[in-house]
């Protein structure tokens, strides 16, 4: 018996419906966990040495589809307040208003707009990082995510480790005290790398 015009317009409609439906059950909102993520840079200091730092574990949810990564979506904050780079004097100058100036911009945050294929186990996660109230577009090289795992409270956790460079100086972060043999106190380009930890319940 062969369908009217409608009758396969209203299947071909039913399918969609069922199809959208899936795809939208396959996405999953993981949730990181700070107690288990950090976010670490490395710049260079008095041309000689590096200086290391971090902020304490970041906040924010994570969501995707686990079938296809291109869904990926972040969105991120870091509080500036916790930056330690294991010196006080320093620590000091760092949330003044020469650098983070903490008092006005207490967050830095991360959004992204879009994620690509990269190398075997990374891809590319291009978005807004916030800086002082500046919003330049990035690409984090991820690895990851991890395959789940279920950890002894019930829930389901994954991991990711994310890289970038970026120049301090596009965030208003301008510092710029020179030696008197030549060279920047403080060096422009910083390496950022941000390792978090995700949790979700297990269904």
């Amino acid at each position: 018996m062969r369908l009217s015009a409608f009758a396969r317009f209203a299947a071909a409609v039913i399918l969609a419906g069922a199809v959208a439906t899936s795809a939208a059950a396959q996405t999953v909102t993981w949730t990181i966990d700070p107690g288990h993520s950090a976010a670490q840079f490395t710049v260079r200091h008095m041309v000689v040495s590096n200086v290391r730092g971090e902020f304490d574990g970041p906040t924010g949810t994570v969501t995707f589809d686990p079938t296809d990564l291109r869904t990926l979506k972040v969105d991120v904050s870091f509080n500036t307040r916790s930056i330690n780079t294991r010196n006080a004097d320093r620590d000091k100058d760092l949330r003044s208003d020469l650098f983070f100036d903490v008092v006005k911009f207490p967050k830095m945050t991360f959004k992204s707009r879009r994620a690509e294929p990269g190398a075997a186990g990374h891809l590319k996660l291009i978005g807004d990082l916030t800086i002082k109230g500046v919003a330049k577009e990035v690409t984090l090289d991820v690895e990851g995510p991890t395959a789940e795992i279920k950890d002894i409270w019930g829930e389901q956790r994954i991991g990711a480790t994310a890289t970038t460079t970026i120049d301090r100086r596009q965030f208003g972060l301008v510092y710029n005290r020179m030696l008197e043999g030549g060279g920047a106190v403080v060096g422009d380009e910083v390496t950022v790398t941000i390792d978090i930890e995700m949790t979700r319940k297990a269904g």
